[in-house]
């Protein structure tokens, strides 16, 4: 959750031209980030950092963990309550059901 005081300075970090997404494209892996806002309830947002594979985002994350500790730090503040979804992977007609 956001506070309404600090959503403005939290779409920054968050957004396109934000230092999460600075961080991530310095990696080939990193495809995108989709910043959400849920319509229904105020200061309500998600995050979907997009890769190639799972197996890449944990090499960035131990390539680049003192940078990515370093902006989380420094983003903490901006929320009031964050809840990790899980990882999730895109499917299409050919991926096998688990």
């Amino acid at each position: 959750m956001v506070p309404n005081s600090n959503e403005g300075e939290f779409r920054r970090r968050y957004g396109p031209g934000g230092p999460w997404v600075a961080l991530f494209r310095q990696d080939p892996a990193y495809i995108e980030t989709l910043l959400l806002k849920d319509r229904s309830g105020p200061g309500r947002y998600v995050t979907v950092d997009r890769w190639r594979s799972a197996e890449a985002f944990r090499s960035f994350r131990e390539r680049y963990a003192a940078q990515f500790e370093a902006i989380d730090r420094a983003c903490e503040a901006l929320t009031s309550r964050e809840t990790d979804l899980g990882s999730f992977a895109e499917i299409d007609d050919e991926s096998p059901v688990e």
